[in-house]
């Protein structure tokens, strides 16, 4: 691919950050991959460019391998990476010779450094977000803070993050003068230990000590940092005595965060907590259309139907997905269709599939209707052993990626014109009986979590 346009090129890199993003996590993404920009491709060399010495040695160390194999699943043939350093920041002196850059003593307090394209306006709302977002929505619009802290957690790639962002651009367009520092908890725990080691601690408390707003997200990387908990915990304090908001996320309740002091815990629940709960089909459907809106790529309604059922892990992985797809069919020119879908998606789908097989559809449709395995892939024609079975068959059609032959082999090396039946026959249920969809959803959930 080294001899693809650098518009295409940055393009691919761009998609393919949100795949990266998504396999070493939101903390290590913000605090390494995202300071990286793409240089080229030299042959088999994938050329980075890196702000400092410090982020090139930890990127190469840590994360070339991962970066490889998912530039890889876009095409590109790299088998190795190299990295130049170019930092067009000065550095400031000082009596103290800390080695503080422009950059360090700016980067934070400048909203420019926020993603453009989280904002309220791109946020998909369903029932599992719902509160979540009236929460973000008020506190942006506040000017004396509303709840304090306003605790936003739930699972890897659900929108804390982008809530986050968009709660500090509305917070901006209300009240411009508004001193506003977003960060990761693993970068705030650098500066910290980085201001020790210069011996610049003040440089560092007035830093974070004199803003209007403070947002540290995945705060649950504090946990076991007992130096780093203690510096939080008078910040937290000093910011709520002077009546300034803070915002945090994490992947758990304040109770459940591990290796956080009591204390502590308890000052993160004083004010909101709001959990975000795992997707629903629904959702998952509304943000792909969202997203192919943004394209501005006419992709099947059946394509995006087809990633809504299949990818329920997180909605990071479910835009990835995306992303991928219009990426191929950019670059390759081919229409979007299911089967391009399921091969260039096949690693993603494979993993999934791990998840809910047939036969975990089977054990749970007989433990959720009380009929027998041993009935379920047999001929019989008892009229509970029938429904269940063809509810099993339309969740296998719907929840795996199994051929339809496939599927039948698994209830007894039915035909698969006896799968098709089933799942009209489901659908048509769907359809006319409220009662039977909401109890089917019932289901299709508890296979999904």
């Amino acid at each position: 691919m080294s001899d693809v346009s650098d518009v295409k090129l940055k393009q691919v890199w761009a998609e393919a950050l949100s795949d990266i993003k998504a396999s070493v996590g939101e903390g290590s993404f913000k605090t390494w991959i995202s300071k990286l920009d793409i240089a080229g491709i030299d042959d088999i060399v994938l050329k980075l460019i890196a702000p400092s010495n410090f982020i090139r040695d930890n990127v190469l160390s840590r994360f070339s391998s991962e970066i490889i194999r998912i530039m890889n699943s876009y095409g590109c043939q790299v088998r190795t990476i190299s990295i130049d350093v170019y930092n067009k920041n000065t550095t400031v002196k000082n009596d103290s010779n800390d080695g503080v850059t422009k950059a360090d003593m700016k980067e934070y307090q400048d909203i420019s450094i926020l993603d453009k394209r989280f904002t309220f306006k791109n946020f998909v709302i369903g029932k599992p977000n719902e509160f979540a977002y009236a929460a973000a929505i008020r506190i942006s619009e506040s000017e004396v803070p509303a709840f304090n802290p306003l605790f936003l957690y739930g699972g890897v790639g659900l929108g804390k993050t982008h809530l986050m962002h968009a709660i500090a651009w509305n917070t901006y367009h209300h009240f411009p003068k508004k001193k506003v520092i977003y960060l990761s908890a693993e970068k705030f725990m650098y500066l910290f230990i980085k201001s020790l080691r210069f011996k610049n601690a003040i440089s560092f408390k007035e830093m974070f000590r004199t803003v209007d707003v403070l947002m540290i997200d995945d705060v649950q990387f504090i946990g076991g940092k007992d130096t780093t908990q203690e510096e939080f915990f008078h910040t937290f304090n000093e910011l709520v005595d002077n009546n300034k908001q803070i915002i945090l996320s994490a992947d758990k309740s304040p109770s459940d965060l591990d290796g956080v002091e009591d204390r502590l815990k308890s000052r993160l629940g004083w004010g909101l907590v709001a959990d975000i709960h795992p997707t629903t089909y629904e959702l998952r459907l509304g943000i792909l259309q969202s997203k192919a809106k943004q394209f501005k790529l006419i992709i099947p309604d059946n394509v995006l139907e087809f990633l809504a059922v299949k990818i329920t892990s997180n909605v990071r992985e479910l835009e990835g997905a995306l992303n991928r797809i219009v990426a191929h069919s950019t670059l390759v020119g081919r229409h979007v269709t299911i089967d391009v879908a399921q091969e260039v998606l096949k690693d993603i789908l494979r993993t999934n599939e791990k998840l809910i097989t047939i036969d975990s559809i089977q054990r749970k449709v007989c433990e959720y209707y009380g009929v027998k395995l041993s009935d379920l892939i047999s001929s019989r024609r008892h009229k509970a052993v029938t429904t269940a079975r063809q509810i099993a068959m339309y969740l296998c059609k719907s929840l795996t990626t199994r051929s339809l032959p496939d599927i039948g082999k698994g209830f007894g090396g039915k035909d698969h014109s006896t799968v098709i039946h089933a799942v009209k026959k489901i659908k048509d249920l769907i359809a006319n009986d409220k009662a039977f969809s909401a109890d089917l959803e019932i289901l299709e959930k508890s296979l999904q979590n």
